[in-house]
């Protein structure tokens, strides 16, 4: 079997740096049918998500998320770990894995059986009341807008990443959106949206972690939003090594001690060959 020089070299880091930090990214679940954010130039594929603000002051941007989530988020719930969440699975329990922290809403690690694994934008399958902060599950609060919205149950959408849908020209208004049973208050996807920032005590949990780790290894990611960006900084500032596996650029390039532009799931199955 010929092996791969990216494979190798990735084997080598793992092997030099056997306690990692793996931050993952949307490249990851690609492969699971989830769409990603950017191309191979960082650059948005499609128009930027539903920004924080928007969504808790305007009722409109309300009715079109949930409007569009009834097409987006079954392909979340829907969706089964790839190869390389199960690779992941296979580095923790050879011990090579300190701790996963994901960008990613999908749970797809945690489907897949990693142990250590932090949400950093938090997860999808919850939905929270702003207001008293009441946990629903999105199942739940799925089939109550699905039957409270009939008219909405014909339409048909290209699937956007993180159970969005492209759905457009469609008069939103018309949508019940569903309110939290307990105070009337407002709902909305237990995730960080864009706008947002990440609860600092999940911040300084996940740098502690790293501190703790021989190096940081980036797989999916082209860190361009910057919390998860920041983590490479501080490695930086730590002397911690970093690896990329990606797809393209990243915002990190100039700070990496190793760089793979290459296919993630082949890659990872390969390296796990050689260790």
């Amino acid at each position: 079997m010929t092996i791969e020089p990216s494979s190798a070299e990735l084997a080598r880091f793992i092997q030099d740096h056997p306690r990692l930090f793996i931050l993952t990214g949307a490249g990851i679940s690609t492969d699971s049918g989830i769409p990603d954010y950017r191309d191979k130039d960082g650059n948005w594929k499609r128009k930027q998500p539903v920004q924080h603000k928007d969504f808790m002051d305007n009722l409109h941007v309300r009715q079109r998320y949930w409007a569009r989530s009834l097409i987006g988020w079954p392909v979340i719930r829907d969706a089964q770990p790839g190869s390389a969440h199960h690779a992941l699975v296979k580095l923790e329990q050879l011990g090579h894995i300190n701790q996963i922290v994901t960008q990613n809403v999908d749970r797809l690690h945690q489907h897949a059986g990693s142990q250590q694994v932090i949400d950093l934008h938090g997860r999808s399958d919850q939905v929270r009341c702003m207001q008293c902060d009441q946990l629903y599950p999105r199942t739940e609060i799925h089939q109550q807008s699905a039957s409270h919205n009939p008219s909405f149950a014909h339409y048909t959408a290209t699937t956007a990443p993180d159970g969005d849908a492209d759905l457009e020209g469609v008069e939103f208004s018309l949508f019940r959106v569903p309110d939290c049973q307990h105070c009337g208050g407002i709902l909305k996807p237990d995730v960080v949206f864009f706008g947002d920032n990440v609860p600092k005590t999940r911040v300084h949990t996940a740098l502690d972690k790293l501190q703790q780790s021989d190096a940081l290894l980036v797989i999916g990611s082209s860190l361009m939003v910057y919390s998860g960006f920041r983590f490479c900084r501080r490695a930086y500032e730590w002397d911690i090594p970093i690896c990329t596996l990606n797809r393209g650029k990243t915002r990190a390039d100039d700070l990496l001690s190793l760089k793979l532009d290459q296919p993630i799931t082949s890659t990872l199955d390969a390296c796990l060959d050689l260790l």
